[in-house]
């Protein structure tokens, strides 16, 4: 249950307005949203009463302003004390008043009123409530490569290489270890890092269905209460795979991929030594088929994954990086996005960051709580004020094919592809991906 005095944000004063649209009763509202069944009562007649305009907030004494009736030294007290300590919040402000001789016997504001005032004075950070971004349900796989499971194995210290991530993926019905890629100095492999994985695996084993997902940065935009699709969401969006982002922490979900990331080490790594990147990469390949053919694994009650299911060689869902461009739906990005809803609150100057892309409002939207949506088939972000009384509307940028496919645009376009001389880590990764591509010369 949320503590006394802590004001409700926009996201949730909607979700309260919404839920009763969709028939709960205040009780179960303030259970599932964790709020008190007051608050949910107080603002559900207003969404009633006046639909979105009733849900802008009006809390405090306007009049006078919170803590109006307490000595003007209290209220520059706690205003100084919270300028030179941000981090202090009002349950330290107010034991810190308590604690002081100075104020001893005088009648002092509750914490709740002391949260109020900062807010009235501008001393606070602003929250939104977490909008989940849409994803299917997690259900047991029944047959293969209906779902596949992606994780970077934390930074593995390799003889005559140094530093390695190694990016596995795994089959999670058929056992069958899809792909292993290193990424060489570094713990945090990139977008294009993934991408390249993902297009080898595409290539020997078809498309899966869905992409089981942990909460990394490069997968999902954890920075914000509000997430908006990554780069890599969209791009296995408009190529017809379903995302969905694990839940609990592992090993209560991605077991399998944990697992996955201690088998191959200690089959291609462990012990060896290697001279450069490509030597480990043979090492990955060349046991990643061991263990799919020969080796025999518990679960599958002693057969290797390809043996247990030969079905699982391939998804029946063919992929080429030359098709990619023709490939990507964009439409089913587009009804994506449309399913999804952002809060974001604007800057001084009227501007709000979504999705890596900045957006200027104008100087009438400024310092505002907006609400977010998109319109599919105009390919607009509608932008709406916390009353629901303006609304503006934003083409969406960054939302391109080329965009999502990052590096391998250019090189699809070009009949001849030649790499630079001396390899880089880049120039190997564009090499990997061109050796992809038919009819390409090196």
């Amino acid at each position: 249950m949320a503590p006394r005095g802590r004001t409700t944000t926009l996201a949730e004063r909607v979700e309260i307005g919404e839920r009763w649209e969709a028939g709960q009763k205040d009780p179960e509202i303030a259970k599932t949203m964790g709020l008190r069944v007051s608050t949910v009562r107080k603002w559900r007649r207003k969404y009633k009463k006046a639909g979105r305009t009733g849900l802008t907030s009006r809390m405090g004494r306007p009049p006078k302003g919170a803590l109006s009736q307490f000595p003007l030294e209290i209220r520059d007290v706690i205003r100084e004390m919270r300028k030179k300590h941000p981090g202090w919040g009002p349950i330290t402000i107010w034991t810190e008043l308590t604690d002081r001789p100075h104020f001893a016997g005088l009648q002092l504001p509750s914490r709740s009123r002391i949260a109020a005032f900062l807010k009235q004075e501008g001393l606070t950070r602003k929250y939104e409530r977490h909008s989940e971004l849409p994803q299917v349900q997690a259900v047991d796989p029944q047959r293969a490569h209906e779902e596949w499971e992606m994780d970077a194995q934390g930074v593995v210290k390799v003889s005559g290489l140094g530093p390695v991530s190694i990016i596995n993926i795994v089959d999670l019905f058929s056992r069958v270890k899809v792909d292993s890629f290193p990424c060489l100095d570094t713990s945090h492999p990139t977008t294009e890092d993934y991408q390249l994985v993902l297009r080898r695996a595409f290539v020997n084993y078809g498309l899966p269905e869905k992409m089981s997902l942990d909460h990394d940065s490069v997968f999902f935009d954890n920075a914000s209460a509000s997430p908006f699709p990554s780069t890599i969401h969209m791009w296995l969006a408009a190529l017809g795979i379903d995302v969905r982002f694990i839940e609990d922490r592992p090993p209560a979900e991605h077991s399998v991929i944990e697992r996955d990331h201690q088998t191959v080490a200690q089959q291609a790594i462990t012990g060896q030594k290697f001279s450069d990147d490509t030597a480990l990469q043979a090492s990955l390949a060349e046991r990643l088929d061991f263990l799919n053919t020969r080796f025999p694994s518990r679960t599958l009650a002693g057969q290797a994954p390809l043996v247990a299911h030969p079905e699982a060689r391939h998804s029946g869902r063919p992929y080429r990086p030359e098709w990619e461009e023709a490939m990507l739906d964009m439409q089913r990005v587009y009804d994506y996005l449309a399913r999804a809803r952002w809060f974001r609150r604007t800057s001084s100057a009227g501007q709000l960051s979504l999705g890596a892309q900045r957006y200027g409002l104008g100087k009438d939207f400024a310092n505002r709580s907006l609400e977010i949506t998109f319109d599919a088939q105009a390919q607009e972000l509608i932008c709406l004020s916390e009353d629901g009384q303006q609304e503006i509307r934003l083409p969406i940028q960054g939302l391109t094919k080329s965009n999502l496919m990052g590096e391998l645009s250019p090189l699809v376009s070009q009949p001849v592809y030649q790499l630079a001389l001396p390899f880089s880590p880049s120039t190997w990764r564009e090499m990997m991906l061109a050796s992809e591509l038919t009819g390409t010369t090196l």
